[in-house]
């Protein structure tokens, strides 16, 4: 025991410090190196393109936008003739009928004088002669209660506006986006509209569609992405609804409607009026762009008039077109 206590066991700590000092050089002067696996992982992504099939189905091009109730604002009258009042015929704030008398003005020409001359002393004499007055009558271009914006005697020109007529009649009006715009081309006459709180849904006529006012071309507060308004929609409300200026209300437009069409997604086309692109998929999958002809759209698929035959493959989202955001709960 004395001899591994004092020569064995001081070896083998020498032999290990040893080992020890040696392993430390190395990484010191060569560093250390670490050998990769043979078999590394490579990243990779895979992209999938979603298809879809040109099937039939019935569409129905129907524009509902959200409108409110106003009041039909007063209609100009204006002078036929340049002259002076002569008379206010219907006072201020009657209510008239459309063709009624409002005002006359009375306009005097002057006439050339008549020289008489005597036969026995050819003694000539001048007789002036009365003006010519010539009187018209301004009448009510619509019915409505009457204000006047001119006195009796006061002078007007043709085309000066003389008063107003209000008619005290409603009308709903909206704005459309572009979309909306070319879906009612040719729009009938007439919309469906529903009173937010107000009577059964009635129809409105006298369908009108205009640019839209200055005050409204920009996107809704709150919501860039909005598409600013492009046009304006109106209509009148029939006299026997009962509704008050700034009752909200919906538009509901019906622009026509197809039985067994040929539809695709809207999202599989590159266009969304008259004509527009979609990639047909080959038998090879390979994806090729064909120009076709479109119909109705309802917002969701679009009717495919000519370019396509029932049963063709193509692309779900045609390239360039915007890819719709779904909720993975609820779905798109």
């Amino acid at each position: 025991m004395v001899v591994a206590r004092r020569i064995v066991f001081p070896a083998l700590r020498l032999v290990v410090w040893t080992v020890i000092a040696v392993a430390l050089v190395k990484i010191a002067f060569t560093g250390s190196e670490v050998v990769a696996s043979e078999s590394p992982l490579e990243p990779g992504i895979t992209v999938t393109e979603s298809h879809v099939t040109v099937t039939t189905g019935s569409i129905a091009n129907v524009v509902t936008v959200p409108g409110t109730v106003t009041a039909d604002p007063p209609v100009p009258v204006r002078a036929t003739g340049a002259g002076t009042v002569h008379a206010l015929l219907a006072p201020e704030g009657q209510r008239v009928e459309a063709g009624a008398a409002l005002l006359e003005v009375r306009t005097e020409t002057p006439v050339e004088p008549t020289v008489r001359t005597d036969p026995e002393t050819g003694e000539q004499t001048v007789v002036e002669r009365r003006p010519k007055v010539t009187r018209q009558t301004v009448t009510a271009p619509v019915a409505g209660t009457v204000h006047h914006d001119v006195l009796a005697g006061q002078v007007v020109s043709v085309g000066d506006t003389v008063g107003s007529i209000s008619p005290g009649t409603l009308s709903v009006t909206g704005t459309l986006t572009p979309d909306q715009q070319y879906r009612l081309i040719s729009a009938p006459g007439e919309a469906t509209v529903t009173l937010k709180g107000g009577p059964a849904p009635f129809t409105c006529t006298g369908l009108r569609i205009g640019p839209a006012a200055q005050d409204a071309a920009a996107p809704v507060e709150g919501d860039p992405s909005a598409p600013a308004p492009s046009g304006a929609v109106r209509c009148s409300v029939p006299p026997d609804v009962t509704a008050f200026a700034g009752l909200g209300a919906d538009l509901s437009i019906a622009n026509g409607t197809a039985e067994g069409a040929l539809v695709v997604p809207v999202t599989a086309v590159r266009g969304s009026y008259q004509n527009g692109d979609v990639w047909v998929v080959g038998d090879d999958g390979a994806a090729q762009e064909r120009r076709v002809a479109l119909g109705l759209t309802d917002g969701t698929v679009v009717q495919v008039t000519e370019g396509l035959a029932e049963g063709d493959t193509v692309l779900e989202f045609a390239p360039g077109a915007e890819v719709p955001e779904c909720d993975p709960m609820t779905g798109c």
